[in-house]
């Protein structure tokens, strides 16, 4: 004799641990079939449970897609931002925050996937508005890297001819192509070029003599 499909809460699961499930799942299934097609039942099969299982914690797909947006908005942005608060020179902080982005796409490996996913809806849903579509994910990292680029050139961290707009274009073409990647490639492919970041930050993009304070 079968046994009935569990309906409940999973047996053995805390509520918060299977809710992160639930949010990993939905950014999984997003990332791959897009938002059009990410199914509740296709999102509670990749959180290894049942639909009725999942609606005890979001009552609908846009409370869930909700959910996982403000994860990644009310999670990754507040830790890249402690992260690029940490001591030390512009190249110490612009590397912390490539440190702990590198963190969080272990903990979440759909995340970039997802936010592109997100983007390109919300593209699409604005085309017909003025002006470029507006992305608060990367908006916000972009205000991140604003912040440390000020920082240094009031220490002269950035040299006796300082240009911070032409280092937070680098630094934020440089995030924006690392965030592709993460999207694009396996996990593996990210983290290489992750590290090449890191060595490009420290002995390229910035010349050390002049990011010592």
């Amino acid at each position: 004799m079968r046994a009935r499909t569990q309906l409940g809460r999973p047996v053995g699961a805390s509520g918060e641990q299977t809710r992160r499930r639930i949010i990993v799942a939905t950014m999984k299934c997003v990332a791959e079939v897009g938002y059009a097609k990410a199914t509740i039942r296709e999102i509670a099969r990749m959180a290894d449970m049942t639909s009725a299982s999942l609606y005890n914690y979001f009552p609908n797909k846009s409370e869930l897609i909700k959910a996982a947006i403000a994860a990644r908005t009310d999670t990754a942005m507040p830790r890249l931002r402690r992260a690029a608060q940490r001591p030390g020179n512009i190249v110490d902080r612009i590397e912390a925050v490539l440190e702990e982005s590198g963190q969080l796409m272990r903990e979440y490996p759909d995340l970039a996937a997802f936010e592109f996913a997100i983007r390109a809806e919300t593209v699409a849903a604005r085309r017909t508005s003025r002006g470029q579509p507006k992305n608060p994910g990367f908006e916000a990292f972009r205000e991140i890297i604003e912040g440390v680029v000020e920082d240094a050139r009031q220490r002269g961290e950035l040299g006796d001819h300082p240009d911070s707009r032409a280092v937070v274009a680098a630094l934020y073409a440089l995030v924006y192509g690392l965030t592709e990647v993460a999207a694009t490639l396996p996990p593996e492919d990210y983290h290489a070029a992750l590290g090449s970041a890191k060595v490009l930050v420290r002995g390229a993009l910035f010349d050390q003599k002049a990011a010592s304070p």
